[in-house]
C-alpha cells in the first residue's frame, strides 16, 4: 500500500506552478484528473476490483496531480494518526471535492477507513461505483432522525468490523465554517461505539465550488492545502464541551491558513 503520508508529525510538500498549469489550471487539472485516477478507478469499481490498495493508489495519484498544480499540500498531526489503534471517529469540516479524493491516501495506510455520505453520492455516474465500493454509510439528509438512527446502526456496525468512519457534520460544502451548522452525529456515534473521536481541520479551497455543478468549479493553482488532525478524546457526558472544543480547533487552524496567497 502507498505510503506516501504515512510520515512522522507533518508532511509538506515544495512545489511552484509552472508551464501550462500555472496559465491554464482548471483545463490541465481536470484533463488530468479525468484521465488519470477519476477513470482508473472508475474502471476498477466497474469490474469489482477496487479494493484499498486501488483507493489509496488513485488518491496518491490524485494528490501528486495537486501537487503539479503548484497547490503544496501540508499534512499535520499525523503522529495522531499513529498512536491510535483501534477504529475511531473523524469528524471535519468539508469545503470541497478535494477532501474526498486525497483522505484515504491519508488515512488508510494508517487505519482501514470509509466515509459517511448522502445517497446523491454514491448515485452518480460513474464514480459512483467507486463510492459504493467502499462500503460508505449512505444518508438521505431529509429526516434527520432516521439519519440518525440510520448512522448509529451502520456505523457501529462497521466501527466494530474495524473500520473507521469520516464524517462531515455540515449540512453541504462551504468556504467558511458555521459551528451553529456543525452537528454533533459524530460525538453520538463515537459515544454509542465507545472509539475515540479524532477532529480534523481542513482548508481545501484550492478546487472551488462550481456555480452549475458543485464538483467542476475554477481551480487556484498555487494555493496550498492543508490538513490538520487533532488529539484523539473519547467523549464523556452528553459530548458538549468536546464538540465545542472541535468547533475551537476548526476555526483557529481556519484563521491561522486564511492570510495563505497562492503561489506565483
Amino acid at each position: 500500500m502507498n505510503e506516501k503520508f504515512h510520515v512522522a508529525g507533518t508532511y509538506h510538500s515544495h512545489v511552484t506552478p509552472h508551464g501550462l498549469a500555472k496559465i491554464f489550471p482548471s483545463l490541465v487539472f481536470y484533463s488530468k484528473l479525468l484521465f488519470g485516477p477519476f477513470l482508473w478507478l472508475c474502471s476498477k469499481a466497474r469490474k469489482g476490483l477496487c479494493d484499498d490498495d486501488c483507493w489509496v493508489q488513485g488518491s496518491v495519484w490524485f494528490s501528486n496531480q495537486v501537487e503539479e498544480l503548484g497547490c503544496p499540500i501540508v499534512v499535520e498531526g499525523l503522529d495522531y494518526l499513529a498512536s491510535i489503534d483501534k477504529p475511531c471517529v473523524i469528524v471535519a469540516n468539508h469545503m470541497s471535492t478535494l477532501e474526498t479524493f486525497l483522505l484515504p491516501g491519508i488515512i488508510r495506510p494508517f487505519m482501514p477507513c470509509t466515509f459517511v455520505v448522502k445517497d446523491s453520492l454514491v448515485r452518480l455516474p460513474l464514480f459512483g461505483a467507486v463510492m459504493r465500493s467502499r462500503r460508505p454509510v449512505v444518508l438521505g439528509r431529509k429526516n434527520p432522525r432516521e439519519d440518525l438512527v440510520h448512522l448509529l446502526r451502520e456505523g457501529g456496525q462497521r466501527l466494530e468490523e474495524g473500520i473507521s468512519l469520516i464524517i462531515f457534520p455540515q449540512s453541504t460544502r462551504t468556504q467558511g465554517f458555521d459551528p451553529h451548522k456543525f452537528n454533533s452525529i459524530g460525538e453520538k456515534l463515537a459515544k454509542k461505539a465507545n472509539v475515540p473521536l479524532l477532529p480534523l481541520a481542513l482548508k481545501t479551497d484550492a478546487w472551488t465550488t462550481g456555480s452549475l455543478i458543485k464538483e467542476i468549479g475554477p481551480i487556484r493553482a498555487g494555493l496550498p492545502v492543508h490538513f490538520r488532525f487533532g488529539a484523539p478524546s473519547m467523549v464523556e457526558g452528553s459530548g458538549k464541551e468536546l464538540h465545542e472544543s472541535i468547533c475551537r480547533f476548526i476555526s483557529e487552524s481556519l484563521t491561522s491558513w486564511s492570510c495563505e496567497q497562492p503561489l506565483r
